[in-house]
């Protein structure tokens, strides 16, 4: 097995408080863990509070991201994932507290052209958001959460 150097920290994130060093790749692989697919994972982490939905978003699977969080020498990328989601469930639970206290606007056209303009807060959004564990949250604000 060949060794590589190791890579330089992710420049996409150089100088935030997610900046890691990326996971060596085990195989040269255009469709692998490359350092920016890795850097992008972790900003789509930060945006989205979900490793699912982050995984998805770089053309990856949710069990080939724990499966590289896991590898030997995966410390730092494994801090910057830990920072990344723990500030993407706070910018959720601030999105579904805003929906909450400001509401939303639901517009429907009903049989003959008519239309109903309701309001009110999304009561689904709330009760998912408060139904998740309060840790992240408070390690978010670390980070300088928005």
């Amino acid at each position: 097995m060949e060794t590589h150097a190791p890579q330089p920290p992710a420049r996409l994130l150089a100088e935030t408080c997610l900046a890691f060093t990326p996971v060596e790749q085990q195989r040269c692989r255009a469709d692998g863990w490359t350092s920016e697919t890795q850097a992008n994972f972790i900003r789509a982490l930060e945006a989205m509070g979900s490793v699912g939905q982050a995984a998805r978003a770089v053309g990856m699977g949710r069990r080939s991201a724990y499966r590289l969080r896991e590898r030997p020498g995966a410390d730092s990328f494994a801090s910057a994932w830990d920072r990344a989601i723990a500030t993407g469930r706070m910018r959720q639970f601030d999105y579904a507290m805003d929906r909450a206290i400001n509401g939303i606007t639901t517009v429907r056209i009903l049989r003959g052209g008519a239309i109903d303009v309701t309001g009110g807060p999304d009561m689904d959004i709330v009760n998912a958001v408060l139904r998740e564990d309060a840790a992240p949250l408070k390690a978010a604000r670390g980070c300088g959460a928005a």
